[in-house]
């Protein structure tokens, strides 16, 4: 009964700890929507047409994911929405690495800057994993009821 508790316990840990990252993620690319819409043009994969479209759509998408992570509504469609993006995210950053591109990633405004690539990385390794076992761990999903 106590692990159960202690699982339920960090599964909510978790959850706030995701939702409000991807809370103040898109809330750092509303601050600054053409920062963000140059960070994404930066990776040199799409038209402007979709860049200035997915700028000023993806830091609603996250704010909205984020909100859904904290109240448990619609809490496995934000979970997938989120592992999709940071999938993409993962594989445009790659993408750019190999080809030689050194950017900001522009996930969290001006305290990305200093963070290399690998920390990056890491931090969307994190994030996927943590999405993935809130998907997947039948304690983890129970906080969402609680």
């Amino acid at each position: 009964m106590i692990q159960r508790d202690f699982a339920v316990w960090i599964g909510r840990l978790v959850r706030l700890g995701i939702g409000t990252i991807f809370i103040y993620a898109g809330l750092m690319k509303m601050i600054s929507p053409v920062r963000f819409t140059i960070d994404i043009h930066n990776y040199h994969l799409l038209p402007w047409p979709m860049v200035v479209a997915l700028a000023f759509y993806l830091p609603w998408l996250e704010i909205v994911c984020g909100l859904a992570l904290l109240s448990g509504r619609l809490y496995r469609v934000a979970i997938a929405l989120l592992v999709g993006l940071i999938i993409i995210f993962i594989v445009a950053s790659a993408s750019a690495r190999i080809r030689g591109i050194d950017i900001s990633c522009g996930c969290f405004g001006h305290l990305s800057d200093n963070l290399s690539f690998g920390w990056h990385l890491g931090l969307n390794i994190m994030l996927l994993v943590a999405l993935i076992a809130l998907w997947s761990s039948k304690h983890l999903r129970r906080t969402v009821a609680a």
